[in-house]
């Protein structure tokens, strides 16, 4: 099994990075292989265009940052894990244009991350963390992906690079967060082979406004 934990900080080695690190030594000692990517600082918001429905081949039409490469990943992985810094109560700003576009791909061709499993999680340095989580568990119940959840919301508490170390409550809610999305994971798996998965439906789309 393997889990794509993605780092939606502008830093690469800040307390986003180091949150993922400890949800990844508990997955790994779960024996779930984990990916890392840092999304970095250039990434274009989605235009709106609508290409990717009508091109229908799982991409973006902009092809110049890792949306269209990422796709691929989450879409061969078991699960992601999405880990923004909370920047004005929400998502940082380059997290959500890259999240928007690898989403709406995802789903205009077919949910592609169908029954994969999801985790968020957001150091945050005292308020707006939780706003952050509900944000990127959106993504998830969007695409027919399965949540996973902790002994507390998934915000964890730090403000220099590497507080958020200090902070024992935070890190064990990240650390149950780890080891409930491995249980997850390995009880879909089984209920895969089982034959339990239900059929797929195809989407049905309406507008409120005809």
């Amino acid at each position: 099994m393997k889990i794509l934990a993605i780092n939606g900080s502008p830093h690469r080695d800040g307390n986003t990075k180091i949150s993922l690190d400890i949800m990844k030594d508990q997955l790994i000692s779960a024996g779930i292989e984990v990916e890392e990517l840092h999304i970095g600082n250039m990434i274009s918001g989605c235009l709106g265009c609508m290409k990717c429905v009508e091109m229908q081949n799982e991409t973006c039409i902009i092809k110049n940052d890792i949306v269209n490469e990422t796709i691929q990943k989450i879409k061969e992985c078991d699960g992601v894990i999405l880990s923004s810094p909370t920047y004005y109560a929400n998502i940082s700003g380059i997290m959500k244009s890259f999240l928007d576009r690898v989403f709406f791909v995802a789903a205009v061709n077919g949910m592609l991350f169908r029954h994969k499993v999801g985790a968020s999680i957001s150091p945050v340095r005292r308020a707006g963390g939780i706003q952050t989580v509900d944000a990127l568990d959106k993504y998830f119940s969007n695409g027919e992906m399965f949540t996973s959840s902790s002994t507390y919301w998934n915000a964890i508490y730090g403000a220099a690079p590497g507080e958020v170390v200090q902070d024992e409550e935070g890190t064990q809610t990240v650390r149950v967060l780890a080891k409930n999305m491995a249980f997850l994971l390995k009880s879909l798996d089984l209920g895969k082979k089982a034959g339990l998965a239900p059929e797929q439906e195809s989407k049905i789309r309406t507008n409120f406004i005809r």
